[in-house]
């Protein structure tokens, strides 16, 4: 399983969104406890960091 994504719940529940690197299924699974949360924030994050689109041809009127 490799997380790709986070969402968050109602409550502000963070939930890891998994793919299956066999089948390519998704799951979701509620963060614990023990999850670093320096990795949860840095997944939060991705797409921020790495848009799916050129942040330079943004016009900005």
């Amino acid at each position: 399983m490799e997380p790709i994504a986070i969402t968050v719940r109602g409550k502000g529940e963070w939930v890891l969104i998994h793919r299956c690197t066999g089948c390519g299924v998704l799951h979701a699974n509620r963060s614990a406890a023990d999850d670093n949360p320096l990795l949860l924030l840095r997944l939060a994050v991705r797409p921020l960091a790495l848009p799916p689109f050129p942040l330079d041809r943004l016009s900005l009127v």
